[in-house]
This record gives structure tokens, sequence and C-alpha cells, in this order.
């Protein structure tokens, strides 16, 4: 099992994207386990994007436009960091 850091921005534009919305709240909340758990589990679809600021990082699978991005701590592996939130398109984007 993995720790997870949430960033400041994360936490930020969760609040700006999901904010009181309860069914996408429940969603962030079972991906973030999902992530925890398992980053390669097969519903997250994660895989390495290149973000608008971050570069090169991991993506997971939200919602059919929503994304988590997050990386691991370094070497040992056993911290993820939880960047960002977003979508494909428009003002949340956060691939490039």
């Amino acid at each position: 099992m993995f720790t997870l850091k949430i960033t400041a921005t994360f936490a930020a534009t969760r609040e700006k994207i999901a904010g009181s919305d309860e069914t996408l709240n429940k969603r962030i909340k079972v991906t973030l386990q999902k992530l925890a758990l398992n980053p390669a589990h097969p519903s997250l679809q994660s895989h390495k994007v290149n973000t608008r600021n971050y570069g090169i990082r991991w993506s997971s699978w939200v919602t059919g436009d929503l994304r988590i991005i997050w990386d691991y701590d370094g070497e040992q592996r056993l911290v993820l960091i939880v960047l960002d939130i977003g979508t494909h398109s428009g003002a949340d984007k956060v691939y490039k």
C-alpha cells in the first residue's frame, strides 16, 4: 500500500472542480483509494502523460474527462504525490 501526499494545488483544484458535488467527490475518493492500493489497477488506466505544469507525470482515470495527475516520491516509490486534477480540455485541462 502506498501513502498519498496531497498537494495544495490538488486540494484547491479539486474544490474548484467538484465543490459540493457528492457524486464527483465520491468518484475522486474511490480513485484515490485505488491509487493507494495499486496505482496499476486496470480501472485507473494509469499511464505517463505530458502535463501543462509538471512535465511527464502519471495520469489516472476518475471519470470520462477527469484525471488525477500524480508521481512517485523518488527511488523508493513508497509515496504517491498527488499533484493535480483536471480535464482533457477547457479551462481545467491538465495535458499539454
